[in-house]
């Protein structure tokens, strides 16, 4: 029986990036299992977050929405500490989901702005850092505060939507490494490098046709052939947040086996 079942929570996570996507599924994920679940967005998608908080009190959880830019430092500091005194005092879990991206071929120099490059790294790498930072001292109060930060396969092989994009999400991945270093042994770090995934952030910038070709793409050319879930997605997270407590500074892929192809 769950936290949510039993009328105890196993804990408080605070998700950035939770209005959609794997940011959501992680939301209801953490509320099935009977977590209170922060769901940070920002003001203009506070519609979806709050259909989202409903879903994870339904399910039990004592969800809050939380309105914040996680490129703004101020904002960040100001939703770590409200969500954690809504916790009583703490934070267990940091989910640095929130993330953007806008699709340029890898070839197209001039097509990628160097404004597009500052923002999707602003968003990706320097929020991530911000929201780490910010919740430092919550996390370290629970005493099993653990941190899930989004890379992506093209992270790892410098493919996926934009160079911009490719970089930031390598720097994920070296961010969790310093951070794994540096906030042990009080808090773990991970990070997690999905390859394409149904519902995720292609699905919120690209139109209908662009998406359909992406997905057809990836269904021909994954040794598996299927697409990610969310939901899969969100599943491994909370086993990185709530499972053994003796992995820190992986990044784990889950790319239905598409690194095989070399």
């Amino acid at each position: 029986m769950n936290g949510a079942a039993n009328g105890r929570m196993n804990g408080a996570v605070l998700i950035t990036g939770a209005a959609t996507g794997i940011g959501a599924a992680c939301a209801r994920t953490f509320a099935r299992d009977g977590w209170m679940t922060g769901i940070c967005t920002l003001d203009a998608t506070r519609a979806e977050a709050e259909e989202v908080a409903s879903e994870c009190r339904a399910l039990g959880s004592p969800a809050m929405v939380v309105i914040v830019d996680v490129t703004d430092d101020a904002a960040c500091r100001a939703a770590a500490d409200s969500f954690a005194a809504a916790a009583g005092g703490h934070i267990d879990g940091l989910i640095n989901c929130a993330g953007v991206t806008r699709f340029v071929p890898h070839h197209d120099l001039e097509g990628l702005p160097s404004s597009e490059f500052r923002r999707t790294n602003d968003v990706n790498v320097m929020g991530t850092f911000q929201m780490i930072r910010a919740c430092r001292g919550a996390l370290e109060r629970s005493g099993r505060g653990a941190i899930v930060n989004y890379s992506s396969i093209a992270g790892l092989s410098g493919v996926g939507s934009s160079a911009a994009y490719a970089a930031s999400k390598g720097a994920v991945i070296a961010l969790t490494l310093s951070m794994a270093r540096a906030l042990a042994p009080h808090i773990r770090v991970n990070a997690i490098a999905p390859g394409y995934v149904a519902g995720g952030l292609p699905s919120r910038v690209l139109d209908a046709d662009a998406l359909a070709a992406v997905e057809t793409k990836y269904l021909e050319t994954q040794p598996m052939k299927r697409l990610l879930t969310v939901d899969e997605v969100a599943a491994l997270t909370h086993f990185l947040v709530a499972g053994p407590s003796g992995i820190t500074g992986e990044t784990i892929r889950i790319d239905n086996g598409l690194h095989l192809n070399g």
